[in-house]
């Protein structure tokens, strides 16, 4: 029954996607669009390094928001009906607790924190509706790498296959960097199919 739940809302969640990117592409179009602030052109020098601000920005702001989401799944209430309605919403039921209140919730946090997340990226550089395409796959991965449910070992997956498209990129060609991602995926996998931090 649980995996059916996740099927629907898989299956609810691209139904939503591409009503949405329709209803943009029908209401901007296909260019690509970006934002103009002050602070975007702008360099943060540290000693010998120098690094964009339209980069330190999104990473600082990124790595609060990650703390503040585990704070909350770990240390609240409602983080933790979150976790257990996850694994066992009918046992949530007989503990009093409404767990279609819980993936309201779940719902709405999870929908800020994408909000956030396409208001940081398009500090990053240009975008466009169909851009998602470019993205899916990565988070996929980044996703089960980590372990499901692990805030910590969502961000550890993230470094990793941050740090190792960027290699492939730089030595071998960006049209390799994707492969390597999921090719980090698939070796984590065969020797830990949990993930990094996920239990078995």
């Amino acid at each position: 029954k649980t995996g059916q739940e996740s099927l629907r809302g898989l299956v609810f969640f691209f139904g939503v996607l591409f009503i949405v990117e329709v209803g943009l592409l029908l209401q901007f179009g296909v260019d690509y669009r970006l934002v103009e602030a002050g602070y975007i052109g702008e360099t943060l020098r540290l000693g010998p390094l120098s690094v964009a601000l339209r980069l330190a920005v999104p990473c600082l702001v990124a790595l609060a928001l990650t703390a503040a989401l585990a704070a909350v799944l770990h240390g609240t209430s409602y983080g933790r009906a979150i976790r257990a309605v996850a694994q066992d919403s009918f046992a949530l039921r007989l503990m009093g607790v409404d767990p279609v209140r819980v993936k309201a919730f779940a719902f709405g946090l999870a929908t800020a924190t994408a909000s956030l997340a396409g208001a940081l990226l398009i500090m990053i550089g240009p975008v466009e509706p169909a851009m998602n395409r470019e993205y899916i796959g990565r988070v996929f991965a980044i996703a089960v790498l980590g372990g499901m449910g692990s805030v910590g070992g969502t961000l550890a997956a993230a470094v990793i296959l941050g740090v190792a498209e960027s290699l492939t990129a730089t030595f071998y060609g960006p049209s390799w960097a994707l492969a390597v991602s999921f090719g980090i995926l698939l070796l984590t996998l065969a020797v830990r199919p949990a993930g990094l931090f996920g239990q078995a």
